[in-house]
């Protein structure tokens, strides 16, 4: 009898903090689902094991590692290509931080959110080698946060369809003598002529937030009825932070 009270008194102090780890595997990461992806999805990873397997899971989100020995994890790539090929819509591509990931002409052509895992953009940079028009290509609703990418030349993202957001990220193009050829936003959303749209629709359009922006002869180029609209920018020290829609005219 006592030792049922004893086991009764400790159910009591510990229930109130047990309630979420005696739901299952499915509950729990249905829950982690709603969270986003940085920081939040990623710190739940840090709580403990089950957490950490369930805060990883494929379903949840792809990684990109270029250090991965065992190409047979689920949910696990050596490089952004592979990853974006595997993914579902909708599904978030975590490209890990540290050294550099090659990205020239991968289209993409589903809803997707590609976000750097570093604590800042600067520790996952993305290379777009010369000769590549663009490291990334949308023609797609997607989102890209946290990331630094560099384009020799060319531009670093290209814009043919669809709604992207810009969040958080470094984009940097060829500086003299060759900047007049480099762009670190290139929207062509309205110019069918020459690339046709997987989507038409009055939803395409560019938005940026947090992000700096260094080289190239203009942060952004339209075309068509598209425009820059709302532009906002920010002086630091260091850099220069830039707030901008395209938009419809």
């Amino acid at each position: 009898m006592e030792e049922k009270r004893k086991t009764n008194r400790f159910a009591e102090h510990s229930s109130p903090y047990s309630h979420i780890n005696s739901l299952d595997d499915g509950c729990l990461m249905h829950i982690f689902s709603f969270l986003s992806p940085i920081p939040d999805r990623y710190n739940t990873a840090l709580v403990c094991h089950r957490w950490h397997f369930l805060a990883c899971h494929p379903r949840l989100w792809l990684r990109v590692d270029r250090s991965v020995n065992d190409l047979s994890e689920a949910g696990v790539y050596p490089n952004i290509e592979t990853a974006v090929f595997a993914a579902r819509p909708g599904d978030t591509i975590l490209i890990a931080a540290g050294g550099t990931h090659l990205a020239s002409n991968i289209q993409i052509k589903k809803p997707l959110c590609l976000i750097g895992g570093g604590e800042l953009p600067d520790d996952t940079t993305l290379v777009c080698s010369r000769g590549s028009d663009s490291a990334l290509e949308f023609l797609s609703t997607c989102k890209v946060a946290n990331l630094t990418v560099k384009a020799e030349l060319g531009c670093c993202l290209l814009h043919r369809s669809g709604r992207l957001i810009i969040d958080g990220c470094l984009l940097q193009c060829e500086s003299d003598p060759l900047d007049y050829l480099s762009y670190a936003i290139v929207s062509k959303a309205n110019d069918p002529g020459v690339f046709p749209p997987l989507v038409k629709g009055r939803g395409d359009g560019v938005s940026v937030s947090r992000t700096r922006i260094e080289g190239g002869v203009k942060a952004v180029s339209t075309s068509g009825t598209l425009a820059v609209q709302q532009v906002r920018v920010i002086y630091a020290r260091t850099s220069v932070f830039f707030w901008f829609d395209v938009e419809h005219r």
